[in-house]
């Protein structure tokens, strides 16, 4: 009797505690203001969205003054904890078709593989149309490389200065390493600028020339350790940022994928974007070595077009 007893109070104190919450909860909808509530959802869904930056914030960019000349001071870090280079090198392409839409994209000559853009530029050149050839010309794959700097002196953004971030640069740089590691000349010395202790600063130097950054006076310091303790270089090296994700084949669209969308900027078979603002940038491609990305592979330096040239030049012989 005595469990029969208990098996009914504790329903009947279940039933309770039920209704108690039912009227606590419609005690607590009465006080609320729901009126405010809503008019403030309905507020926050009317004001204007702010347009997607595509800004990586990992991306180091210097920045000009007034005069349209540039100033800073970093240093090339060492490949990343279980990688094997201290840069990565990409391949892209991004152009206007007579659509008016844009073709922004990675490409798959960086794994060396068949690019739809690279074959279809091949056959223009082939053609021998000095106006075929003009169109390759601007649809010309663009070389661009990623390292992990460590900023010794942003005037511009002091902020930045001690910090480790990714650095995109073009050849006119790279080049610049490429002396300093293989000297052209007996008397000078080879300099390793990716190495801690032995490397040295990269004096960054940049001045407008013909609307394009122009990097000709940059140049290395003496060589010199970037830490006198090593546990400093330790604690830098380890908040290094991976570079393999640039070249991962998970971050390259396929060769339909990417047909597919050249036919749409040439003929306007498939999508409907019209404007590069509204064309969703890859990760990887965020702002150029010169101006805007868009505006700075549209419109490169000669050096760039050689290279590039060279490639279509190498293909016609190819076919």
């Amino acid at each position: 009797m005595k469990e029969k007893f208990q098996f009914v109070y504790s329903e009947d104190k279940i039933a309770y505690n039920n209704i108690r919450r039912r009227y606590m909860s419609l005690d607590t909808l009465k006080k609320s203001n729901s009126l405010d509530k809503i008019l403030a959802a309905v507020e926050s869904e009317n004001a204007p969205v702010e347009k997607q930056s595509y800004v990586d914030e990992r991306l180091w960019k210097p920045e000009l003054d007034k005069s349209g000349n540039g100033y800073a001071v970093i240093r090339f870090l060492p490949a990343p904890d279980g990688e094997d280079m201290p840069w990565a090198k990409l391949w892209n392409h991004a152009f206007q078709g007579p659509t008016g839409k844009w073709y922004i994209e990675n490409s798959l000559t960086t794994l060396n593989q068949k690019d739809p853009v690279s074959e279809y530029n091949s056959k223009l050149w082939n053609s021998g149309v000095e106006s075929d050839k003009e169109i390759a010309r601007k649809q010309k794959r663009k070389l661009q490389y990623y390292s992990n700097i460590y900023v010794v002196s942003d005037p511009k953004h002091p902020e930045n200065e001690g910090k480790v971030f990714l650095f995109r640069y073009g050849k006119k740089i790279y080049d610049k390493l490429m002396e300093a590691l293989q000297p052209q000349f007996e008397d000078e010395t080879p300099v390793n600028p990716f190495d801690f202790w032995e490397g040295a600063n990269f004096k960054l130097k940049i001045r407008k020339v013909d609307g394009y950054w122009n990097y000709d006076k940059s140049e290395f310091d003496s060589p010199s350790k970037l830490n006198e303790d090593d546990s400093e270089l330790d604690k830098i090296w380890k908040t290094e940022y991976s570079l393999k994700e640039f070249t991962a084949p998970s971050n390259f669209k396929t060769y339909d994928e990417l047909k597919n969308r050249l036919d749409d900027v040439l003929s306007g078979t498939q999508s409907t974007t019209s404007s590069a603002e509204d064309v969703e940038l890859p990760k990887t491609e965020v702002d150029g070595d010169d101006k805007s990305y868009v505006d700075n592979v549209v419109k490169t330096t000669s050096t760039e077009s050689d290279d590039s040239l060279d490639y279509f030049q190498k293909l016609a012989k190819e076919a």
